[in-house]
């Protein structure tokens, strides 16, 4: 009993040690910009991840208690739930604490690492892990403060589960069936993409039973809960049928009908489709296509951003290696050492589904490194205990095992203080954001990129055309025509995407909106329609005011942006593409200026050399921004017959060449000149950051 006791304070004090450290760790980033003037608004750091202002915005709406119809707030979403929570009981503003939540909750992970580590009777391979796993270079980046997300819980969850069915597998008692089936609900609805995770457990959960332990009627016990828990279906229900079930497994005369109940558990889940989660995910990630056909009769093709999320996107095997461990020695280390933990601990096969899962990333984009951090750790920890134990004195042991741990701690901590990273938006862009709540309506929209679409959301407190969760090819399409298109033709887009828009809110009709636009102007051809918009056509009674939201940051992804609208919906065929180069590390040699990548302006003749080529441009154009903040724009033109353009945006210390069709966009036309159609449209806010036009039509 004083053996227990001892341990259980060894187990605390080590839990307290690790949370402490890996909260201390994210303390840095806060150290390092507390203050930088860009990162605060209000006096409060803002936040360092764009889908953060989606769970925000649920949060305020749920103290505030409203919000708009269709206004697609998260008021219902565990993120928000929580954080509405602790923002009503904490006696802190509700900023700080989205900002400091990822910090003291994704710390957490160390307690179930710990825990585990106590199953196996290695306390000290536990302290070494959680230190690791609380700051590798993954976990870190997706928790860090500020980083507003899921993330923050996404793997404590998991580690949890993990925890509850190695103590379950190893003890056999009743309530950790409870506890495992209570483990998968609440991580179920903090993540709901959590199936595929949950279903690995259970297959792997199946074949140990099937290999070691086939007459033991708890495994099916524990197989049938775990079902019950995983289907796809509402919480409380799921809740009352995991405790009716383990009333029922509790009491040794119901043992005779567990496979009968196991059986129905497996038919309850495949009739819910808990299956169709698990393949969207995998269809969306591993088999990832640039061109989707639209959910419409007419087989419409658009561009699928999923070809643009880096996060998505393959990584190299060094990129890999350093998310997980830190370094590829460490990595490898740490994989071997995982190995051998699995050889010497059967009862570790159980966390195979994280270290897949964490695997995955390999092929399908660099989120899921994170999955395999903590298990890893645990590897590499494991080796560091049994080196250590190998010494010959007590003080060699404890020397080895301190100097091993900081040897993998350190290239970690490198990392995050050189992690650096921006909050989503600067002091400035979001003070227009806030200017223009005042000019605002809840009921109107501000179209942006879908990238900005949950902060503008968040601190306009408007309607969005797409955002993080919304931005699919289809929905993409109109706003890339309304950036990239010439004024008069985005205006009316722009009023028939949002008419569109709210009449399948009021109608709940199905199918892309540009195919119920062409359906009701007489279309079978989308090019046909769009070729429409040139032209004086009658648009939908206007029920609210739209916003353009034109932010300069947007250069830096103007080329992605036009994808979205730069094919034919009818064949999936990419048009031509735009020109658009832009160059900020230029030099100036004199006779010519040196863009970068073979690309330079020759000041003599007015022309520009592309690699071998030499070609003349068809104007020259100077912005700058005068004393009183107006921009003043002087234009030169060159040649006519010449389709490039050279724009120094001279303010910005930004070269830009665009091509003839980029410089008549909306985006060219209103942000960077400044030159706008005042019948189409009129200047609400103009900052250099951020420029927002309100259309007249």
């Amino acid at each position: 009993m004083k053996q227990l006791l001892q341990e259980n304070k060894l187990t605390l004090l080590y839990i307290l040690i690790a949370y402490t450290f890996s909260v201390a760790m994210r303390f840095i980033w806060v150290y390092q910009f507390k203050d930088y003037a860009p990162f605060h608004f209000n006096g409060e750091f803002m936040i360092n991840t764009n889908d953060g202002y989606y769970w925000a915005e649920g949060a305020r709406d749920i103290l505030a208690g409203f919000h708009q119809p269709n206004d697609g707030s998260p008021i219902e979403s565990a993120p928000s739930l929580l954080t509405a929570f602790f923002a009503k009981y904490l006696p802190f503003k509700f900023e700080t604490v989205i900002f400091y939540m990822p910090v003291f909750l994704s710390s957490l992970v160390v307690i179930p690492i710990i825990l585990i580590s106590k199953t196996l009777k290695n306390l000290e391979m536990g302290l070494i892990a959680s230190l690791l796993a609380g700051i590798a270079w993954s976990y870190y980046n997706r928790t860090m403060a500020g980083y507003y997300d899921t993330d923050m819980l996404n793997i404590v969850l998991p580690m949890f589960l993990l925890w509850s069915i190695i103590w379950a597998v190893s003890t056999h008692k009743n309530i950790y069936l409870l506890i495992t089936a209570v483990d998968i609900l609440i991580y179920r609805w903090w993540y709901p993409q959590s199936y595929s995770l949950e279903v690995a457990f259970f297959g792997l959960i199946l074949l140990y039973t099937l290999v070691f332990d086939r007459k033991n009627l708890f495994h099916y016990k524990l197989l049938a809960i775990m079902m019950f828990a995983m289907m796809n279906g509402d919480g409380y229900i799921r809740l009352v049928l995991v405790i009716v079930s383990f009333v029922l497994f509790s009491n040794k005369k119901f043992d005779k009908y567990v496979f009968y109940i196991l059986g129905v558990s497996i038919f309850a889940f495949l009739i819910t489709g808990g299956i169709n989660p698990i393949w969207y995910q995998i269809k969306g990630y591993l088999f990832r296509e640039s061109i989707s056909e639209g959910s419409s009769a007419l087989g419409l093709h658009f561009f699928t951003v999923m070809q643009t999320v880096r996060e998505a996107g393959h990584i190299s095997f060094e990129t890999f290696a350093n998310r997980i461990s830190g370094n590829i020695i460490t990595f490898v280390v740490s994989l071997i050492g995982y190995i051998y933990l699995v050889y010497r601990h059967k009862i570790m096969i159980f966390s195979l589904p994280l270290v897949g899962l964490g695997f995955v990333a390999y092929i399908g984009g660099l989120r899921f490194t994170v999955y395999a951090v903590p298990i890893l750790a645990m590897g590499i920890a494991f080796l560091i205990v049994q080196v250590a134990q190998k010494m010959p004195t007590k003080k060699l042991q404890y020397l080895s095992a301190v100097t091993f741990t900081l040897l993998i701690l350190l290239p970690n901590y490198f990392h995050i203080q050189g992690y650096k990273v921006p909050t989503v938006f600067n002091a400035d862009e979001v003070k227009v954001l806030a200017d223009l709540h005042k000019k605002t309506q809840r009921e109107d929209y501000v179209i942006g990129w879908w990238d900005y679409g949950f902060p503008i959301r968040y601190y306009a407190d408007v309607k969005t055309l797409a955002d993080g969760a919304q931005h699919s090819g289809d929905r993409n399409f109109p706003i890339s025509y309304i950036l990239t298109k010439p004024q008069a033709q985005a205006v009316k887009m722009a009023r028939l995407d949002v008419e569109y828009q709210e009449r399948a809110f009021e109608n709940n009709v199905s199918g892309t909106v540009i195919e119920r636009m062409m359906k009701d102007y007489g279309f079978d051809d989308a090019n046909d329609f769009l070729l429409t918009l040139e032209t004086e056509i009658k648009l939908p009674k206007k029920t609210r005011d739209i916003y353009v939201y034109l932010p300069y940051r947007m250069l830096n992804i103007y080329p992605t942006v036009t994808l979205f609208s730069n094919l034919d919906l009818m064949t999936g065929e990419a048009k031509k593409r735009p020109f658009f180069y832009i160059s900020r590390g230029f030099k100036d040699l004199g006779e010519k200026i040196v863009m970068g990548n073979g690309i330079s302006l020759n000041k003599n003749n007015s022309t520009l050399s592309v690699g071998n080529k030499t070609v003349p441009i068809r104007r020259f154009v100077k912005t700058a921004y005068q004393a009183d903040g107006k921009l003043r724009v002087q234009s030169q033109f060159i040649s006519f017959a010449a389709d490039l353009n050279v724009i120094y945006m001279s303010n910005y210390h930004t070269f830009l060449i665009v091509d003839e069709q980029t410089y008549n966009s909306t985006y060219m036309q209103l942000f960077v000149l400044e030159n706008y159609d005042k019948s189409l449209y009129e200047k609400v806010i103009v900052t250099p950051s951020v420029k927002v036009y309100k259309l007249k039509i």
